[in-house]
This record gives C-alpha cells, structure tokens and sequence, in this order.
C-alpha cells in the first residue's frame, strides 16, 4: 500500500525524521511557556502550511484557537482530521470560520475578541502560475500586500504578543512578481514592527502540498493521464510536518525582524522530473518518456486498458517567472547559523522606511483604480521600490503547459 509520508522520507526529502526534531526538544520548554494557555489565530488555516502550523501548536496546549479561511470544504476537513488525531489536545475553545480576513464580517468578529495574542497568516498567493495578466497580478498583490496592510492596521489596534506569516525563499533576489510580492511583503509587516512583534521564514517547496507539481501527479495519478514536469530545475523540499515546524520555531522563538530558512547542507535537492518517475515506480508502473504533451495524452488512453506502461513528458522550463535555482537570503543580508541546529536566520533587519512603504502601497492602489493598467507598468513600479527585481518574462505561462 502507498504511503505519502514515508515517499517523501525516503525519495524526496531524505529523512527519516524531522530535521527540526532537535531544535523542537532543545526549545520545548520555552515554546510551552510561549503558547500554553494563549489565544491563536490562523488566517488561511485549511491550507498545506498552515494546517501543519496547526497540528504544531496545539501540542503546547493554546487555550483558544480560531481558524480563519475562505475555503469551507478544506476547513471543514481540518476539523475531521484533528479530530480524528491521536494524541491531539483540542482546546475547547476551537472555531472555524469560512470567511476572509479582508472582510468586514472578519474585522468584527476581530473587534469583539479585542485580538488575539497569537497571530499567524497563512492566507496568500504562493505560486509563480498567479503571474498570467493583469488580472490575476492584481488578485496577487491585494492578497500577498494591499490586504495584508489592512490587516496589520487592525493589528496594530489590538496588538499580538507575536505576529507571523510566510515568505518564500523566491523574495530573495526576485525573478517573478510572486516573489516580489512576498518581498515587499516584508518589508510592509517589518515596517509595523514598532507595534508588536513580527517574524517571518522562507523556506523551500513543500512536497505534495495543495496546488503543488507533485501533488497535481497523484491527482493525474487517479485519472489515468500523463504526467508532466520541467527536466531542469531542482528544488529544496521540505515535508508537509517540518513546514509547520518551521513556522512555529520562527513566530515562537524568532526574535523581531527576524527571517528563518532551512540550513541548505541538511536539504538534499530533488528535480521533479525524478520525483514523478519514482512516484510512478513505486506505484508499479515502466515509466515511458514522451516527446510531446499530445503524445504523452494519446498513449495514456492505453492505461485504462490496464497498461502498465506510464507516459510522461519531461521538457526543459520556458515559462515567465521560472528561477533555476534557490536561494533563501542575498548578500546584503546578515545571517546567523549558529542559533538553531537546522535553521539559519536574517537578523538585524532594520525597520522600513514607512513613507517609502506606504508611496508603494498607495502607487498600487491607485494603479489598480485605473480602468486599465498592464503588467509592465506594474513591474515598473514594483522595480522602483525593488532595485534586484529582475523579472524574467518569456511569454508564457505555466497555465498553457500539461
């Protein structure tokens, strides 16, 4: 039988264990002291990472958590499967709430509660294929920036003992505007630190989280149709477990301004291309490389005729936004690998330049008040603020590929 988790252990992360196991056990104690008896949002709650981030906290005993998502039917999954959950302590105070954190209904709710003492965002635009027109770009930024803003006002009115949410490892040194967004992203949730405690982390891909390539290949998986992934980039990965872990260790015990990543020596690189032929191999399936997305579709037909012979098409990436490698902080940037055993840290980060921050936000605002604006002009003035922004743009997106 096919286990998820011990896939990834043994072909795509290399590890048997957490590789944050030891920072865990040496910090338990403080990390118990931190959240016992505290109460807990998370925004964007239902998905891959914060679900995770979930399943970390609640073994340090939160006294209240609410949860915070636009997708019901994720969220109501998040609840069967805590429940379901050995040796997982609920709080007794435990909602769930279909609802978005830009929305008015969110800001009341917020009010009545007078905040909450710990608050971790999850809820954002965290793929580069959010980059087609000028559409899409514009839902990107008003979740990764605009909302976001609105939401670190209300914060700043109700102010948390510890305020957190995701970066990536793509806002260092950008190539494509998800990556500027979480950037800039930082930098406007920096520029609040005057007010209450703000960490961050950019870590690596999450194997077979949602809307992720390798999860996209179980789904392929279970409707007999071809498998298809770039032969020329590698990634870092981390598991669905060590993503939440990553998260609680920086909110909990990062210090303000601070930015945690994954110490590369412990994270073994895989390509996706390697992934799928191995998570075909395990399922018993010749893997048969294609030359071309049609050929891949036609043989794949001859799988619900019991082929065991399972097409795939493997091509180098030519999509807008694609970086080939990764990188988790630039050299501008003062870092500390001696704190944690497996995590490295931005420190001395120095608070924004609020007025240059919010010249940003208001230009983007007001260029999305436009009755029509092009993504160039939107780079242009997300290059403005970002000097190393170097979009890289072919034309194409990742919507258009298999």
């Amino acid at each position: 039988m096919f286990e998820l988790g011990s896939f990834v252990s043994e072909f795509v992360t290399g590890r048997k264990s957490s590789m944050f196991q030891d920072d865990l056990e040496g910090n338990k104690k403080k990390l118990r002291e931190k959240i016992d008896q505290r109460s807990v949002l998370v925004i964007g709650g239902a998905g891959s990472i914060g679900s995770s981030f979930i399943k970390a906290i609640l073994q340090f005993h939160p006294a209240t958590l609410v949860v915070v998502d636009t997708n019901e039917n994720e969220l109501a999954e998040l609840a069967r499967d805590l429940r379901s959950a050995a040796n997982t302590r609920i709080p007794e105070e435990f909602i769930l709430y279909p609802m978005s954190f830009s929305s008015k209904t969110f800001e009341k709710m917020f009010r009545s509660r007078k905040g909450f003492q710990i608050v971790a965002n999850f809820s954002a635009h965290k793929h580069v294929r959010s980059e087609k027109d000028i559409y899409s770009i514009e839902a990107l930024l008003q979740n990764n920036v605009l909302q976001a803003k609105k939401l670190l006002n209300l914060l700043a009115e109700f102010p948390p003992e510890e305020y957190f949410c995701v970066s990536t490892d793509k806002a260092a040194n950008p190539v494509n505007i998800m990556g500027a967004s979480k950037r800039i992203m930082e930098d406007v949730i920096f520029s609040y630190s005057d007010r209450f405690p703000v960490k961050t982390a950019r870590f690596a891909n999450v194997a077979f989280s949602n809307g992720s390539l390798p999860a996209g290949f179980l789904a392929r998986l279970s409707k007999y149709q071809p498998l298809s992934a770039p032969s020329d980039i590698k990634r870092y990965f981390v598991s669905l477990e060590e993503s939440g872990q990553i998260c609680l260790l920086a909110c909990m015990l990062g210090k303000n301004r601070e930015i945690f990543f994954p110490k590369l020596d412990k994270v073994q690189m895989m390509s996706f291309d390697a992934i799928a032929t191995a998570l075909l191999q395990e399922h018993g399936y010749e893997v048969v490389e294609c030359t071309s997305e049609e050929e891949a579709r036609k043989k794949a037909e001859e799988l619900k005729r019991g082929s065991k012979k399972y097409p795939v098409y493997y091509a180098v990436s030519d999509t807008s936004g694609e970086k080939l490698y990764e990188e988790f902080y630039t050299g501008n940037e003062r870092i500390d690998m001696e704190r944690f055993h497996s995590l490295g840290v931005v420190t001395d980060t120095v608070i924004p330049d609020k007025n240059r921050v919010n010249s940003l936000v208001n230009c983007l605002e007001a260029a999305f008040e436009k009755p029509t604006i092009s993504k160039k002009e939107i780079v242009e003035i997300m290059s403005l603020y970002l000097p190393n922004f170097k979009h890289i743009e072919k034309g194409r997106v990742l919507d258009s590929k298999m």
